[in-house]
């Protein structure tokens, strides 16, 4: 999941969670760290026109590595078609991995890399490694769509900023993707519970499902840092850029902050008073989500936009489901409880050293033609970067038409952090959130854990540091 500093001015066109924009309002990432290849063609030379902007040479192949997580991958096979029938005689290659990193760090060290690369998921690869292996991807929002569009008049705006680096863009993040907490509307009418909106009303409301046999939460041992990302998010609420930025920054002692510990030691009494569906450190994580979705053991799950789609095999009929921003620590945080973290997210990238650089590019073009846009929207229950593609119904979607209660309460006061991805953490993350989430670390061991991997990277003279300044 790509991420960057901060978003602002989010212009909603009225019933469509497609019209958000993506400003930053400030973002500035002052960096020492190594940017992307300014490389455009294909080292097959295919020669560049209107139909054929990159330059693809003709009846090449196009290799394509996607993550197959909460969005699946055919709807890049979708674009593949589109793009097959548009460069006639080429062939373009989908591959689904869950296993980014491993699967393809090797390919890039060896030189081999494949042409475009779904760079997403728990085994993402660090961007900070990668930078310097990236071709920048400008000329892609520069070209005309499949409809004859430009394309970067097609997108919202800011649709640049979560995949720019020290002034590159290198990657494309392709899906609207923001954060909080789903619930099954018709189970909270039924028992006239409401959304908690602070730390304490969970408690509050875990109590209430326990006298009802339920659960509060549930997680799976890929998706643990799901609760990382809730705690991140509540805490940035509660105290604002103080904390965003001194966690962007790899401060020292930044998980020991206050708004960090407040919520750990809520957590931790969520822990301890049962309010976790046991067992989840051994449980595969859509298994875990099907308690809360379909079983109903557990009766909220935080997690991305991107949940309702992973799930929908697994909802229970009428499960009717919602989403509300992410609790904060008390009633009076520095923003309000309405404020979201949000942002584009499915960074696509092309590697520079890819032998089809320009089919890479063009299979991107092709997933930003309204054709292949609108079937991610419709299909995925989610928007794309592409603008004034989701209808006011969200197509029928409970979850979808919360999302854009969602955004438009929220209005200006939207965030988002860059540090995990860009530093590769969240692997390491993983490792420490399931064994609190098990009752093996307390609060403070918790802490401990997330700052030894902080500790690790900012001392760590090897890895370059991207300071974010606002």
């Amino acid at each position: 999941m790509s991420e960057t500093s901060k978003i602002g001015r989010r212009s909603l066109l009225k019933g469509s969670l497609a019209a958000a924009a993506v400003l930053p309002l400030g973002g500035v990432l002052a960096s020492c760290a190594g940017s992307g290849s300014d490389s455009g063609s294909s080292s097959q030379g295919g020669t560049k026109s209107s139909d054929n902007p990159f330059g693809m040479a003709d009846k090449s192949s196009v290799d394509a590595v996607i993550f197959n997580g909460g969005y699946g991958y055919d709807y890049v096979t979708f674009a593949a078609d589109i793009a097959q029938k548009k460069q006639a005689g080429s062939t373009f290659k989908v591959s689904p991995s869950t296993q980014i990193a491993q699967q393809l760090q090797p390919r890039f060290v060896g030189g081999n890399p494949p042409d475009l690369i779904d760079n997403s998921g728990a085994n993402q690869i660090g961007f900070n490694t990668i930078l310097d292996q990236l071709a920048t991807l400008d000329d892609v929002f520069e070209a005309n769509n499949y409809e004859g569009t430009k394309i970067a008049d097609t997108l919202y705006p800011g649709a640049k900023n979560p995949g720019t680096f020290d002034g590159k863009f290198v990657a494309m993040n392709y899906v609207l993707t923001l954060y909080g907490i789903w619930y099954s509307d018709s189970l909270f009418k039924e028992n006239g519970w409401e959304p908690p909106k602070t730390y304490d009303g969970l408690l509050d409301l875990g109590a209430k499902a326990k006298a009802k046999g339920k659960y509060l939460f549930v997680w799976g041992k890929e998706a643990a840092t799901y609760y990382h990302t809730m705690a991140v998010d509540g805490a940035i609420k509660e105290g604002g850029d103080e904390v965003r930025l001194a966690l962007e920054n790899l401060k020292e002692n930044c998980w020991s902050m206050p708004q960090f510990q407040g919520i750990f030691k809520a957590l931790e009494t969520m822990v301890k008073n049962g309010y976790f569906v046991p067992g989840g450190a051994g449980t595969q994580f859509t298994a875990a989500q099907a308690k809360w979705s379909n079983d109903q053991q557990a009766i909220l799950y935080p997690s991305g936009s991107w949940i309702e789609n992973e799930m929908k095999k697994a909802t229970k009929a009428g499960f009717n489901m919602k989403g509300v921003p992410e609790p904060t620590l008390t009633e009076s945080p520095k923003l309000p409880y309405e404020s979201l973290r949000s942002a584009a997210g499915e960074p696509f990238i092309v590697p520079s050293k890819g032998k089809n650089v320009a089919g890479g590019k063009e299979l991107l073009r092709a997933m930003l033609s309204k054709d292949a846009a609108t079937n991610f929207a419709k299909t995925r229950l989610a928007p794309t970067i592409v603008k004034g593609l989701v209808p006011a119904d969200g197509f029928g979607s409970t979850a979808l038409q919360s999302q854009t209660a969602m955004l438009d309460a929220a209005g200006t006061n939207v965030f988002d952090y860059q540090v995990f991805g860009l530093y590769g953490m969240n692997t390491d993350q993983l490792v420490v959130w399931n064994s609190f989430l098990s009752g093996q670390l307390d609060a403070a061991g918790l802490t401990k854990g997330l700052q030894q991997i902080t500790d690790k990277v900012r001392n760590d003279s090897s890895v370059k540091k991207i300071p974010v300044t606002k």
